[in-house]
């Protein structure tokens, strides 16, 4: 029997890694993911909190699991990922949640199985991919795929969305048993945990898609050679640190990319309750993620012409306009109309994901890609875990006001408030420290990945 060449090999790998992102990410609790969480009985404090202990996991067990991945292989961190996201949502799915303490205690337990499974996952699929194409002489496909997979992604998130909000919706549910005879009255617990079940459901199919992937042979061991050991992975977390602190366009990357994906992605984790309160009902929750993903197909694309034409300096300028924008409109909570600022911030986020993968994955050498990629996944959950703290601490200051503490609303729109000044302030900050490190990020680019090239 013949064996499958690379370009195969590389065509089958990049297939399941869309398939694989689609399923992980596609997850039915994001259209009312804080408001799932409140409705189990946690206070908005709880919830920050639970989110910091998920980035805390993250940055615990990231760049162990990038250097695990280059030594030992891609494929098994990935279905390791998988088996992680079967137990989180297994555990969720048979929470208690009579007792507030017992449930947060058991909801921490979720999220660091979550955040073990996203460190797991974060660089060794790209890099499994990515590898693959180097090694059947498709890297300049990349791009392309990156493309693919943002819109399959958005696609199947869509999907998501539409009936994670649908199945939330207690009038909506009682419609429809109502419309079957179905003799069933329908209350916020009998659909509670809906999203969580079907969740599992996908985590399954994940599961068996990991399985599936090959792992390209690119340094065949001969039978004699001994598997590396533990502790080089230490050595490889090393190396690839010192990498990045003497390469600048690198270090840059990670930084200006962490930086506005840890404001962006707090506010979208806090989105549901934003829609609430500019006159959205719960049953409208899945239809404007579902829409925010069919506009990131179109983001893919926009993201490709952006990396493609323009150089790193004038995308970095982009997402900032783009964010900052997003983040002055949406403290006025406009009714409805406000959904319009939300969109642009979901725009930067997927414009930053793209290009800093781009990047990373184009000036880095194939035998530290996952641990230098993990690295990324490091630094943006550091920033993550960082807002997610000072959220909770400014909820807790916000609460001696006496009016603010009678009202949830306002407490929430007065916390909303702050993240344009951080934003900015940031930026700024950011800016100046990359220009310092890279005078010439778009020259330092062509030239690192002429070199990889080489």
């Amino acid at each position: 029997m013949s064996h499958p060449t690379p370009q195969t090999i590389a065509k089958r790998n990049v297939r399941l890694f869309i398939a694989f992102r689609t399923l992980f990410n596609a997850r039915f609790y994001y259209p009312i993911f804080a408001i799932i969480f409140l409705d189990f009985g946690l206070t908005i404090e709880q919830f920050s909190l639970l989110n910091v202990v998920w980035a805390i996991t993250i940055i615990i067990a990231e760049v162990p699991s990038g250097a695990l991945s280059d030594l030992f292989g891609r494929k098994k961190l990935l279905v390791f990922t998988s088996i992680l996201m079967v137990g989180e949502m297994a555990i969720w799915a048979l929470a208690p949640n009579s007792d507030p303490t017992v449930l947060f205690w058991i909801l921490a337990v979720n999220r660091v199985l979550s955040g073990l499974g996203e460190a797991s996952a974060s660089g060794s699929d790209e890099a499994l991919v990515y590898d693959s194409l180097e090694q059947a002489g498709m890297k300049k496909d990349w791009s392309k795929v990156l493309a693919q997979t943002q819109r399959f992604q958005s696609f199947g998130f869509m999907i998501a969305m539409i009936t994670g909000g649908v199945i939330y919706d207690v009038g909506v549910v009682q419609k429809v048993t109502d419309l079957f005879g179905m003799s069933l009255d329908v209350t916020k617990d009998t659909i509670l945990r809906w999203p969580v079940y079907l969740t599992l459901v996908t985590s399954i199919f994940t599961l068996y898609v990991a399985s599936r992937f090959t792992e390209p042979k690119i340094s065949p061991k001969s039978e004699d050679q001994e598997q590396p050991a533990v502790k080089e992975a230490f050595k490889q977390t090393w190396t690839a640190g010192k990498w990045i602190g003497r390469t600048p366009f690198a270090l840059i990357v990670i930084v200006t990319g962490a930086f506005a994906d840890s404001v962006i992605r707090m506010f979208v984790t806090l989105g549901s309750e934003y829609y609430r309160l500019i006159e959205f009902s719960p049953v409208y929750f899945g239809f404007i993620g579902a829409g925010i993903s069919a506009l990131s197909i179109l983001t893919a694309s926009l993201s490709k012409w952006l990396i493609d034409k323009h150089s790193p300096t004038f995308n970095f300028f982009t997402i900032t306009a783009i964010a900052t924008v997003g983040f002055v409109g949406v403290t006025f909570f406009i009714p409805y109309i406000g959904l319009v600022f939300a969109v642009m911030l979901f725009m930067a986020f997927s414009i930053t994901m793209f290009a800093v993968s781009y990047y990373l994955n184009h000036i880095t050498e194939k035998s530290m890609r996952a641990t230098v990629l993990s690295f990324k996944g490091l630094a943006f959950n550091l920033g993550y875990g960082f807002i997610g703290w000072m959220y909770a601490l400014l909820g807790y200051y916000l609460r001696e006001d006496p009016t603010l503490a009678a009202d949830k609303d306002a407490h929430f729109i007065a916390g909303i408030g702050f993240f344009p000044w951080y934003f900015v302030i940031g930026s700024v900050i950011v800016a100046l420290f990359a220009f310092s490190r890279c005078p010439k990020p778009s020259k330092t680019f062509r030239e690192m990945d002429e070199a990889i090239d080489d």
